[in-house]
């Protein structure tokens, strides 16, 4: 079992970790996301992204570009501590960090198998979807989300 910290990958290593991958002919899944505090919903779409490959790597919004993403910045956890935690889940193979607004660019130079997305995008909207073999809308569980928990903490 590989420590949770080995799977946090800089871009560079990232794409020979998938090379070697796809030379031992392994499916590999994409999905991506903040994960700012870990809940169900998160678990649910890892597990299930990772039961449609070999391999899950997850993009993870760097601080920087979660700032881009919402108008109100809300982060709870760093990033470094967003992809230890994710990295920690037996599911996931890789995690890493894009700074852009979409992850656009790092589904371009992965190239994965399969991407998987939340149901609160649809199919067609999804960034990098011309970069994947497929593209999989994962539906969201009802009532968890990360704003959700915030907002039941403030209460």
């Amino acid at each position: 079992m590989r420590k949770a910290k080995s799977k946090i990958l800089s871009k560079t290593a990232l794409a020979a970790f998938t090379a070697e991958c796809r030379r031992a002919g392994k499916k590999i899944v994409f999905t991506n996301g903040c994960f700012d505090i870990l809940h169900a919903g998160h678990v649910s779409i890892l597990e299930f992204s990772k039961s449609k490959g070999d391999v899950l790597i997850v993009g993870m919004n760097t601080d920087a570009s979660v700032r881009l993403l919402q108008k109100t910045h809300r982060l709870i956890n760093k990033q470094a501590d967003r992809a230890l935690v994710c990295a920690a889940l037996e599911a996931v193979d890789a995690v890493c960090f894009f700074d852009e607004f979409t992850p656009a660019n790092l589904v371009k130079s992965i190239k994965p198998d399969v991407l998987v997305k939340g149901g609160d995008y649809k199919a067609g909207e999804v960034a990098g979807k011309e970069f994947a073999k497929k593209v999989i809308i994962f539906p969201l569980l009802k009532g968890r989300s990360t704003t959700n928990i915030i907002s039941k903490i403030q209460r």
